[in-house]
């Protein structure tokens, strides 16, 4: 695992030049992982996102596992500039790897992380000799992913894990945690002991500290109320680690901005986390993350592909923006709160500032995107 490494405050004082909101911060710990820091975080392919579209991945509300097959052929090639699937893979994975799949459930039954799409990525894993069995979808609340169906979409073989049962708004049981693994913040959900450490910090599922080595990021293109977006970023800060209520805990007390890039920053989330895939075949452009008035459902019928999580989140949120200006309604930034979207003000600028700690690439000048069209 290597020693363990301690982030004080004097660094995360420095870091704060370039991103005001830091200063909450009090401390990181955690393990550093050096064999797996060249493919973490921003990873390999800094600022270069890969589109693809397909017209027919979705018909009558159902998705087609063919023309996703054909997809995510397209986008590994194209992200790794590999000339067949199983060299893309292998420009990641190896035998030995054990390899977790974060998916999202959240928005079910209309926007969650798809069967087809998940099916393809453990086919590639098998391709790049990763044993089946060292496969593991995961989410954080159990509950949560058998009411999503997770369970029966899985291949025959491919584990499951979860950190807890299921949803706790008060979320300071470590259970499933790892103490060694946490970010420290001056933010509390109102009501919380503010001298309590376990109040004040957020710790990793033991899931990704000791049952795998690498992390695929199967995130999903959603508009997030108090987030702004909840896409690649959103899936690993607030999937990973515990007590996040208090970073959004009332429409007021919105703290996302500073949050999603700082559990980001965690060296065991940044060095283990390989590739990010945006679901974008079924999105959401607005009362988010939950679905459920399907009216704000539109079949984008686009899957997105990078290892830099940034310039991915960079990208996807500009689709959804489009999405809102096509139907009338103000872009995100500037959305006021209705029955819809409680939170008085969003906070999208956290992929900003997740750019400005270095994650990713933000500046869209700096940023690699090429389309592609599958017939």
């Amino acid at each position: 695992m290597g020693n363990r490494n301690t982030v004080g405050r004097r660094e995360f004082l420095l870091a704060g030049l370039a991103a005001p909101a830091i200063p909450l911060i009090s401390g990181i710990r955690s393990f550093e992982e050096p064999a797996s820091s060249r493919l973490g975080i921003p990873g390999p392919y800094r600022g270069r996102v890969i589109a693809v579209r397909h017209q027919g991945s979705i018909v009558s509300g159902v998705f087609q596992a063919e023309p996703i097959r054909a997809m995510m052929h397209r986008g590994m090639t194209a992200l790794t500039g590999s000339e067949d699937w199983r060299e893309a893979w292998r420009a990641f994975f190896e035998p030995g790897d054990v390899v977790g799949i974060k998916v999202n459930p959240v928005g079910a039954p209309h926007v969650i992380s798809s069967a087809d799409v998940i099916y393809e990525i453990v086919d590639g894993l098998k391709s790049a000799g990763v044993k089946v069995k060292d496969i593991v979808v995961y989410d954080r609340y159990r509950r949560d992913f058998l009411e999503a169906g997770f369970d029966k979409m899985l291949p025959e073989g491919v584990r499951q894990a979860s950190a807890v049962d299921h949803y706790d708004l008060v979320q300071l049981d470590i259970s499933g945690y790892d103490p060694d693994h946490y970010v420290e913040m001056a933010l509390v959900t109102p009501g919380q002991d503010p001298a309590s450490l376990q109040a004040r910090r957020s710790y990793v599922a033991r899931f990704l500290t000791r049952d795998i080595n690498k992390l695929i990021n199967l995130a999903v293109l959603k508009d997030h109320q108090s987030a702004g977006v909840t896409l690649a970023l959103k899936n690993l800060s607030h999937g990973l680690v515990n007590n996040v209520y208090r970073s959004h805990s009332t429409p007021t007390l919105n703290a996302c901005g500073a949050f999603i890039p700082v559990v980001v920053s965690l060296p065991v989330i940044r060095q283990k986390t390989i590739l990010n895939i945006l679901d974008g075949v079924r999105a959401l452009y607005n009362g988010g993350p939950g679905s459920g008035d399907a009216r704000f459902v539109w079949e984008h019928k686009t899957l997105y592909f990078a290892t830099d999580p940034v310039a991915l989140d960079r990208i996807g949120w500009k689709a959804i923006e489009e999405k809102r200006l096509q139907v009338g309604m103000s872009p995100i930034a500037e959305a006021r709160a209705d029955k819809f979207s409680t939170f008085v003000r969003r906070q999208p600028e956290h992929v900003e500032i997740a750019g400005a700690l270095g994650l990713g690439e933000w500046d869209e000048k700096r940023i690699d995107l090429k389309r592609f069209d599958v017939l």
